[in-house]
């Protein structure tokens, strides 16, 4: 590491990392926790870990891109955390961390709250990187450790089945409608 490099990430740095990305970090946490009691002072507790995680990588922290650092490292805390709460034989843990639980989804609609459960948790993670945390391009593939190219077609599919999953579930809607009426589909 040169002189320039190490001055860079000194406390003034983690000032304004702080001040432009913490309260984007505890959304990002307050909308993947389950909701309930005290569940806004956990995503607290848990964006204070990220963020003094930050502070001792901050060499690894890219310059440019520390947003997606600061989401891919949540999703790690966040699996980390869920971890803590259950028990799970180690055989069973996935190799990528499923930051989003569709039972805890803070969406208010429920046909959106049907459709992306029937995604994978991929493409729900994907999805809800570029619609709620509005990241996109380079910032995607750093999040989920991928080149650009990668998070390029992997948001492309997700939205293709997503598109798919929203016409079966209004195909399963209307049926039930026709049936509801009285009606043979």
């Amino acid at each position: 590491m040169s002189a320039d490099e190490a001055t860079e990430h000194d406390g003034a740095w983690f000032d304004a990392l702080f001040a432009a990305h913490a309260g984007a970090v505890h959304r990002y946490l307050v909308r993947r926790l389950p909701a309930g009691a005290g569940h806004r002072d956990e995503a607290e507790d848990l964006a204070a870990e990220v963020l003094a995680t930050a502070w001792r990588r901050r060499d690894d922290v890219p310059a440019g891109a520390e947003l997606p650092w600061l989401y891919r490292t949540a999703g790690y805390v966040l699996a980390n955390h869920r971890r803590k709460h259950r028990a799970t034989p180690v055989a069973a843990v996935p190799e990528e961390p499923d930051d989003v639980d569709p039972a805890a989804l803070a969406v208010t609609d429920d046909a959106v709250r049907d459709v992306l459960g029937r995604l994978s948790p991929r493409d729900r993670r994907i999805l809800l990187l570029v619609a709620w945390d509005g990241l996109g391009g380079d910032a995607l593939a750093e999040v989920l450790g991928v080149s650009r190219g990668g998070a390029d077609a992997a948001l492309s599919r997700a939205r293709a089945r997503l598109r798919s999953a929203w016409q079966e579930a209004e195909a399963s809607a209307a049926s039930a409608d026709d049936v509801e009426q009285g009606n043979r589909p």
